[in-house]
This record gives structure tokens, sequence and C-alpha cells, in this order.
């Protein structure tokens, strides 16, 4: 048994679009459900959304067989977290509120088993390794990992250029709330400063060889996204979907009003 391909590392690396949806509601039959909707990726999401390590594992469990690429967020980029995730079997990470390319290189060595990294000996006993049944599994665990950092403020926007000459870092995702709330557009990520921001950042990305990344519910500005070259852009939640739905569904009998759930 080996290291199975990570299909959207290899993607993004191909430059093909990837599609993706984010996954808060933290419950495998979701998960699974989405999984077979045609997406290419799906961010189980440690920050925001109400999931532990072992919510996590049920959810990469149930989209082991799915065609869409599981990516993990982390809710902080720690070393010791992103260690458990690693030897759980999350084999794509994204790192939100990356700053620095010091914080970047911190993190690219918390992926990688020594002398590239500091990432601890234990896979023999985790999901990671198919409970030690992949051969060879910590001499060529890298080839299947893959690290996405974000950008969402000021300061990683000032520091693009030196975030970007990372080695190991696959790709660069603009956090466009944070990025606005920062800017000093709380909500307002329409605004136009904040959106040339964001193009300029997303052309500068994908001029340096990495795969440029973002999340918005606006179909319009993903699009425009895309014509700039990101490749991986997810365009909703399942939490926002699930609502809409419902309170479209519930409008249609009741005559009411539907107030879509809040987007950014």
């Amino acid at each position: 048994m080996t290291v199975p391909e990570n299909r959207f590392k290899t993607a993004i690396s191909q430059g093909k679009p990837q599609i993706g949806l984010w996954l808060d509601l933290g419950e495998a039959i979701t998960a699974e459900i989405a999984g077979k909707a045609g997406f290419d990726w799906l961010v189980i999401d440690g920050e925001h959304g109400p999931n532990d390590l072992r919510s996590i594992i049920e959810q990469l469990r149930a989209l082991a067989t799915s065609p869409a690429e599981p990516v993990v967020r982390v809710p902080i980029g720690e070393s010791w977290i992103i260690k458990q995730f690693l030897d759980a079997g999350a084999r794509t990470l994204l790192v939100p509120m990356v700053d620095s390319a010091a914080q970047a290189e911190a993190l690219v060595a918390a992926m990688h088993y020594p002398p590239r990294g500091i990432r601890g000996m234990g896979a023999a006993v985790a999901r990671a390794s198919g409970y030690n049944t992949i051969d060879h599994y910590a001499e060529t665990a890298a080839d299947g990992l893959c690290l996405l950092i974000q950008a969402e403020t000021r300061a990683a926007i000032a520091d693009l250029d030196n975030i970007l000459k990372v080695d190991g870092v696959d790709g660069v995702f603009i956090g466009p709330a944070d990025l606005a709330a920062d800017m000093g557009y709380l909500g307002r990520v329409d605004e136009k400063d904040v959106q040339d921001t964001i193009e300029a950042a997303i052309i500068k990305i994908v001029a340096s060889g990495k795969a440029a990344g973002i999340l918005t519910f606006n179909e319009t500005f993903n699009k425009r996204y895309l014509e700039l070259g990101a490749t991986f852009v997810a365009v909703g939640a399942d939490v926002t979907e699930f609502a809409n739905a419902l309170k479209s569904l519930s409008a249609r009998y009741k005559g009411g009003v539907v107030a879509k759930a809040s987007s950014y």
C-alpha cells in the first residue's frame, strides 16, 4: 500500500480550477451528502465550524470514497495541532491568519518530518499511515501533503511577495471578510478598495506560480476571480445553503419574503 494521490494538490499544481464548498455543520452525514454533490473540494472547518479532532476524523471517513477532496482548516497555525490533524489523516491543510513569510516557513516545517521539518514521528499508530499499512509512510508522506495559507490582513498583503517565495506553500487563500474588516470595511467586502486589493493579490499569487484561492458567496465576484486565474474557489457553505433552502421552502407555503443568510 502506498500514499494515495492528493487529487486536489495535483489539480491546483496544474492550474485546473477547483470549485469548493465550506462544511460548517460539523456532521459526517451532511459531509457525505456534500461529497456527492459535484464539488471538487470541501473544507472541513476547524476554525469557525463546531469541530474537534474526532468530528473531523468522522468527516474524513465519510469523504474517503468521495470524488471531492477534503481540505481541513485548522483553528490556528500551531505545530502541535498540525501534527494531530496530519496524523488523523488530513492531507491538505488550510491555515488561517498567516501574516508573514516567517509564519509560512514555520508552517512548512510543521508539515514535514526531519530533516526538512519538525513533525513528530508517530504516524505508525495513526490513521494517516493506514495504521502502519502504508509502506515507507514517513519517507513518502510529503508527496501527498498540501499546504494552503490564508492571507487575510493588511500585514499579509504587505508581505505577500516574501510569502510567495516560501518553498512548500502550495497555495495562498485570500480571506475576504477578515481582510475587509482589517482594512476598515467591516462586513463590506464589496467595497472597491477591498476588491482592488483582492484582485491585485490574486494576480500576484498566480504570477508567482503558486495557486490562488478564495471564498465568497457572490457569484459575480467568484467568476471574476476565476477569470484572474484563481484555481481553488469556494462558492458557498453548507450552513447558509441549508438555511436558505429551508427559508425558501417555508416561504413558498406561508407567503413570506425570503431573507437570505448573510454572505461574504
